[in-house]
């Protein structure tokens, strides 16, 4: 991998990730401000959940016509966020960001009698998986989906030696069912200022396990999938040597997949050379599936969990991959149960769903 640090006309980091060393000199020709954040961190005093509140994110860009992508690469009469004219991942600083350090200068932190808020301090970088505008993670090479894994990894390292950061978030939004505003095939990442409240639960459930069996949960979870892996009802899709993809038990949505390192580590940074060069074909695998699931390509998320600073050793590293589709015409919308009280109702036995993927 080799990586260009450079600069936006606003001032905000741009950083080209290429296999081989490509001379990257193309400047920013936008006339552009530098953008101000008023990002807020609000604690919800009955469950403790930390709120974002960033109103300044209205005025983002929402469903450019094609031809006036922001993310692909930049042209004579069209400058883009890439000044470049092609770049393999390029990732940079958002500048619509819902957590961004510039939050400090704006917002004072306040509290009065049981209501407290804080400035949202953080970043939020854009990930572009390729220039290609019509691609998907799916069509990409594995060489290229290797150099992605390589940027999850250093944007990984990085933001975390970030003072104030204390978890850092990657993760892929596709389709317009999922509330995607630009096509262009890419991801984010953001680093929180706080624990999110998935992972507290998540934590707090990890260590009730270890207090009474004295065992990580994460490694009895993953054992208990990977020995049943070829029977009739077993929810493994696909078992590779050094990762293993299953639907989870308590799946939420009717196609979900968890997919873990063999080897328990906190984050993408601890992965071993072994993990790192098996994930490409494992996740690519996993990503065809889905898109064969449905005549139309899925609409998902893809979800990096990894452990918070301080290091919680008991978190271990996974990707949850899950559409909204139940069914090629209907969609698994979030209704009363779930908006209203987090109650999931799921339509698809997680053995059915499975059987389905694996036979894909």
């Amino acid at each position: 991998m080799h990586k260009t640090v450079t600069e936006l006309a606003d001032g905000r980091e741009l950083i080209y990730y290429d296999e081989e060393p490509v001379h990257r000199e193309a400047p920013d020709r936008r006339p552009l401000e530098p953008a101000a954040s008023v990002s807020e961190v609000r604690v919800d005093p009955f469950t403790g959940d930390a709120v974002t509140v960033a109103a300044h994110r209205q005025a983002r860009t929402y469903h450019p016509p094609a031809d006036e992508c922001p993310l692909c690469p930049s042209r004579e009469g069209r400058l883009s966020e890439i000044p470049a004219a092609d770049y393999q991942v390029a990732v940079f600083e958002n500048r619509f960001p819902s957590l961004a350090d510039s939050s400090a200068a704006h917002v004072a932190p306040w509290s009065d009698g049981p209501y407290a808020l804080t400035p949202g301090t953080g970043r939020c970088e854009v990930v572009c998986f390729t220039s290609d505008h019509r691609a998907s993670f799916a069509d990409l090479s594995e060489q290229r989906a290797r150099l992605v894994l390589d940027a999850w990894t250093d944007r990984t390292a990085e933001l975390y030696a970030r003072p104030g950061v204390r978890q850092v978030y990657c993760f892929e939004n596709r389709g317009a069912e999922i509330g995607v505003t630009l096509g262009h095939p890419h991801g984010q990442i953001y680093a929180f200022p706080f624990t999110t409240p998935r992972t507290s639960l998540a934590l707090d459930r990890a260590a009730a396990h270890l207090a009474a069996t004295g065992r990580n949960l994460y490694d009895d979870v993953l054992a208990a999938e990977r020995a049943t892996a070829g029977k009739p009802d077993s929810r493994v899709v696909l078992a590779g040597e050094h990762w293993t993809a299953f639907v989870p038990f308590a799946a939420r949505w009717p196609y979900e997949v968890h997919l873990y390192p063999n080897r328990r580590v906190a984050d993408l940074t601890a992965l071993d050379a072994d993990a790192r060069a098996e994930f490409p074909r494992i996740y690519l695998d996993l990503l065809r599936r889905f898109d064969r699931l449905f005549p139309a390509p899925a609409p998902y998320i893809a979800a990096w969990h990894q452990a918070p600073r301080p290091a919680a050793t008991e978190l271990a590293l996974h990707l949850e991959l899950f559409t909204l589709r139940r069914t090629a015409d209907k969609l698994k919308y979030l209704a009363g149960t779930e908006s209203g009280m987090g109650a999931f109702m799921n339509d698809v036995r997680p053995e059915t769903a499975a059987r389905t993927l694996r036979e894909l």
